[in-house]
């Protein structure tokens, strides 16, 4: 265990921390004091006891404020997701029918050149038009 000295409202302070989490550590201190000496700026020195309290308490709304701001992006996410999902079914639906309307050109297609090569049109039967009327 590795050992930090931190400031906090011109005091020093010694604590333990994990191996290389000594830096982390050292920001963290800086943040919160950075939290005092604001505090201490606007109602000046009223002990550290409360200064620690009020910055501790401007921290927590702080981060319950982004905890809020991440469940609403959260949510977005959540609506871009599901309206993309219905895109992508959306999109199927009609790659599916562009498959099929280009299926039935390409006959349309092959029956319209088999009839100006002279080649008779058949039905599913395998007869031309005019076994069809004959029978």
């Amino acid at each position: 265990m590795s050992k930090v000295t931190v400031f906090l409202n011109g005091r020093e302070f010694t604590i333990g921390c994990e191996e290389g989490q000594e830096a982390y550590l050292k920001s963290l201190a800086s943040y919160l004091d950075g939290k005092v000496q604001g505090i201490t700026e606007q109602v000046g020195q009223i002990g550290d006891l409360r200064l620690l309290l009020m910055a501790s308490l401007v921290v927590v709304d702080e981060l319950k404020d982004a905890e809020r701001r991440i469940e609403t992006l959260e949510a977005h996410v959540d609506q871009l997701r599901s309206r993309s999902a219905g895109e992508n079914v959306h999109n199927e639906q009609q790659r599916d029918q562009l498959a099929r309307t280009i299926t039935a050109l390409a006959e349309r297609m092959e029956s319209l050149a088999d009839r100006l090569d002279g080649k008779p049109d058949e039905d599913a039967a395998g007869q031309t038009p005019l076994e069809q009327v004959e029978a």
